[in-house]
């Protein structure tokens, strides 16, 4: 077994390298994990890596496994599948998922990481902590049998709000988005599509996740009087105007944040722990497979990233590949 590791770093705002970097000895209470693959969202990820995260959320946007500090150089990542090399006699040859940053091998706390179920590939459960993030904003969305619901975004997180939406009894889901290839994906989820000017609006709830002001404004448009949005966008250091006035206020509208960095708090008595393991059993649906829009070795991640970043290489989860293509 290795004692050195190889891992992504952002060197810069808009330039990553591969970097060899020291693998400690596992104590007793943590495990080494061989990366199988890691997922780049182009939310999030693409931000960080363009330099994009404000000064005053460095501290809040800091990954679990994160080295380094924003901009730059910094070590980032959440979404990593792996296979347990050395540890407790239960969790050797486990495939396991973790908040781990793009990286050949690793060693963290047991805590750390959660058995992918045997009904989830090692392929499908890199998309665990976006699907954790859906099951967080539909927790603090808390949806009713009978809602007509719009997600507003079909990128990875409104895709995947929509896929577990459709196993909501009874409800009318829309995935809405200006491109229209994401029709495409809208189908193999299950859920009808539109583009915004054909959207159905007598909405109850919206969840927004588009990351843009015309988004937003949409969201409120769709609204029942008294309707909600869910905002799950995270805009970064941009500045985003709200449409407040009009009938905002005569029809009682309401906005409220969503994020995953804690539980929801309508669910008091759920831990991350639980939350996470639920996102991976949802995993067992093939439709899933449908967010992952591409794969790439480990080794061209300098490449890939700021292709991603800017649009050349569309992408809902863009997988990362280590060692052979047919591994895991």
């Amino acid at each position: 077994m290795p004692r050195v590791a190889c891992a992504f770093w952002l060197s810069a705002p808009g330039q990553g390298e591969i970097r060899t970097v020291p693998l400690p000895e596992p104590a007793a209470d943590e495990v080494l994990v061989r990366t199988i693959c890691s997922g780049v969202s182009r939310g999030t990820e693409t931000l960080v890596f363009r330099g994009g995260v404000p000064e005053s959320q460095h501290t809040v946007m800091r990954a679990p496994f994160q080295e380094g500090t924003f901009p730059a150089p910094v070590k980032y990542g959440y979404l990593n599948v792996g296979v347990v090399e050395e540890g407790p006699h239960d969790l050797l040859g486990r495939t396991v998922f973790s908040l781990y940053p793009h990286q050949t091998h690793f060693v963290v706390p047991v805590s750390a990481v959660t058995p992918v179920p045997d009904s989830v590939p090692a392929a499908r459960a890199v998309l665990a902590g976006t699907v954790e993030t859906a099951v967080n904003a539909l927790w603090d969305a808390a949806p009713l049998v009978g809602d007509r619901i719009a997600v507003v975004g079909a990128g990875m997180v409104g895709c995947s709000v929509a896929a577990v939406l459709a196993r909501f009894p009874g409800v009318r889901v829309q995935l809405v988005d200006a491109d229209p290839a994401r029709a495409a994906t809208a189908r193999a989820l299950g859920v009808d599509f539109a583009l915004p000017a054909d959207a159905l609006g007598d909405c109850d709830l919206v969840v927004h996740a588009s990351a843009t002001e015309q988004g937003l404004a949409r969201s409120l448009e769709l609204l029942v009087p008294e309707g909600t949005v869910i905002e799950l966008s995270w805009y970064g250091d941009r500045q985003v105007s709200l449409p407040l006035g009009e009938a905002f206020h005569s029809r009682r509208l309401v906005v409220r944040s969503s994020q995953v960095g804690t539980v929801s708090p309508a669910r008091p008595r759920r831990t991350y722990a639980d939350r996470l393991a639920l996102a991976l059993d949802l995993l067992a649906d093939p439709a899933f497979d449908a967010l992952i829009t591409g794969e790439s070795a480990f080794e061209d991640l300098p490449r890939v990233l700021p292709e991603l970043a800017s649009g050349d290489l569309p992408a809902l989860c863009h997988r990362i590949r280590y060692g052979p293509a047919d591994d895991g």
